[in-house]
């Protein structure tokens, strides 16, 4: 399932719209309409960020013409949060088997191991 995508600034809480990508070899930024998929050498921006982005002296930005349109979730993936959440909440399925007790009485992810004699 995909979630809206949050603006990749620091800080920034809005929605992603756009995405940042740079030509290193232009010496180019392009800011386009938000990639489907989010990909690790690039950024996700919200509009304000999209907008005013600026760039070292010397490069180029390329930018998307016209207003960028907030991505919306599909009724597949609100069917995918619905079941997911339905699952959760599920009383039916089994308990996961309790932790065995450790020879102090207490559990927990350590153990005592017996020495080498």
């Amino acid at each position: 399932m995909r979630s809206v995508r949050k603006c990749s600034r620091t800080g920034c809480p809005e929605p992603a719209v756009a995405t940042l990508t740079y030509a290193y070899s232009d010496s180019t930024a392009v800011v386009g309409p938000l990639a489907t998929a989010s990909e690790p050498h690039s950024y996700d921006l919200c509009e304000a960020h999209a907008l005013r982005l600026t760039v070292p002296k010397g490069w180029e930005v390329v930018r998307h013409e016209g207003t960028f349109a907030t991505p919306e979730q599909s009724a597949d993936e609100l069917t995918a949060l619905a079941e997911a959440v339905r699952e959760a909440g599920r009383s039916d399925r089994p308990a996961p088997p309790p932790e065995p007790e450790g020879p102090s009485g207490r559990r927990g992810h350590l153990r005592v191991l017996p020495g080498r004699a």
